[in-house]
């Protein structure tokens, strides 16, 4: 049984990974927008991950015998000056992600709850990938610039991008 600190904080996450959901389709339609159809890919394949990061939850939630409650979704930003400003946001918001995950599993170890931190040890380990994979982004665009070519080559190879759910997820 969830504890009722514990069981807050992880509905409070689930509706805030289908708002990170909400954020990366809003993303991928400014992409879609501006022609960048593999750098859409990208974005709507991670709003795929952030359904299945709520959904994990969601899951575990109701394991533990606690109630799901959803709460309106704000809309996400509309547009962005640059595809380099996309994926800033993108960055800044997994911050904001890893910095609510770590607080919920120092919450979990507080709370003596073993098994919501074995459960988050899963979404810290996500985390650091999530942050390395959207800084790698911006570092690349960063590199090529305004270089017609290399965004053409940087989109192409984004959009071969799949969404594989984690083995053992």
């Amino acid at each position: 049984m969830l504890k009722k600190k514990i069981e807050k904080m992880l509905v409070d996450q689930v509706n805030f990974e289908i708002y990170s959901a909400y954020i990366y389709l809003g993303m991928a339609a400014y992409c879609d927008d501006k022609d960048y159809p593999g750098f859409a890919n990208w974005l709507k394949i991670q709003w795929e991950e952030e359904i299945f990061h709520a959904m994990k939850m969601y899951n575990y939630i109701i394991e533990r015998g606690g109630a799901i409650v959803l709460n309106p979704i704000a809309a996400p930003p509309k547009t962005w000056k640059s595809l380099v400003a996309v994926f800033e946001h993108a960055l800044e918001h997994e911050q904001i992600v890893t910095g609510r995950i770590n607080k919920m599993m120092t919450t979990a170890i507080k709370e003596d709850d073993h098994a919501t931190r074995s459960f988050l040890n899963w979404f810290v380990d996500e985390q650091v990938e999530e942050e390395a994979n959207v800084d790698g982004i911006i570092k690349r665009l960063k590199m090529v610039k305004d270089s017609g070519h290399g965004l053409f080559m940087f989109d192409k190879e984004l959009a071969a991008r799949t969404f594989v759910p984690p083995v053992g997820a």
